[in-house]
């Protein structure tokens, strides 16, 4: 009996140190590198695989991921260089490139991150016109990452990308927009209008200059026109000057379209 106990707890033993030196064993993935610290002293960087870690004597403080990580944020109520209050949603890309930078010279890596995206992102706004931010947000994006990786390169950190995803402005701006660009729209049509119009009257001096030594091609084209006017619109009268060539018709005061179509038969069969 008394064998039987001390068997068992010796076994008892055997199993709580059994379950010790398992503790120590740690399996990382492909993308993941941990810190150990042996008695508070950093001693490397382990993994991927499987690692051992001494229990109670090292420890791992964190696992950080070396892949790609996407961080969303906003500016709210940021003012431009011109002073418009603006709302910007941003992304930004970021990855470990030193892990021991990370562990050892920042206390989350990440957070602060994130943090100096948006004091950063702030600032570029501060310097940057409205318009500017409308039209060219990958220039003011690559200018923002440029200065966020500045400040993460002692953290071991390289942002890869910052991208501006929205910007919202007050709606009395958007109205106010919205009616600038309709009066340029209409600015563009009358210029438009005016162009043709001008083109048009060119063409027109060019016909009269064509047309002002030759009184038979002059003839035909008034014929031609009077004939045309009068397959759309048949049995009416027109009222002709009797003062303009009609190749040989009587110049009389009214014509009726009928008998115009009827003389211009007759002049095309002859």
């Amino acid at each position: 009996m008394v064998l039987s106990y001390s068997f068992l707890i010796s076994l008892f033993i055997l199993l709580i140190i059994l379950i010790i030196f398992l503790s120590g064993i740690h399996i990382l993935r492909e993308w993941e590198r941990a810190p150990v610290l042996t008695l508070g002293r950093f001693v490397g960087i382990k993994g991927p695989g499987i690692i051992y870690v001494i229990p109670f004597v090292s420890k791992i403080p964190v696992k950080i991921s070396l892949r790609l990580q996407v961080y969303s944020f906003r500016t709210e109520q940021t003012l431009t260089k011109d002073n418009v209050p603006v709302d910007v949603d941003a992304v930004m890309y970021l990855m470990p490139v030193d892990v021991q930078k990370c562990v050892l010279n920042v206390e989350n890596y990440v957070s602060a991150t994130e943090y100096a995206a948006q004091t950063t992102l702030r600032e570029v706004l501060g310097q940057t016109i409205f318009d500017e931010l409308l039209s060219e947000r990958e220039k003011i994006g690559a200018k923002a990452r440029e200065i966020i990786d500045e400040k993460t390169e002692s953290w071991g950190v390289k942002v890869t990308a910052v991208e501006i995803r929205d910007i919202k402005i007050p709606t009395t701006l958007q109205e106010a927009m919205s009616r600038q660009a309709q009066a340029e729209r209409e600015r563009r049509a009358r210029v438009t209008l005016a162009l043709a119009e001008v083109q048009a009257a060119e063409k027109m001096v060019q016909a009269a200059d064509l047309y002002k030594d030759n009184d038979h091609a002059f003839q035909l084209r008034w014929m031609n026109m009077l004939y045309e006017f009068g397959l759309q619109s048949k049995g009416t009268l027109i009222m002709i000057p009797t003062n303009i060539p009609t190749a040989g018709v009587a110049p009389l005061g009214i014509y009726n379209v009928e008998e115009l179509l009827k003389e211009k038969k007759k002049s095309e069969n002859k």
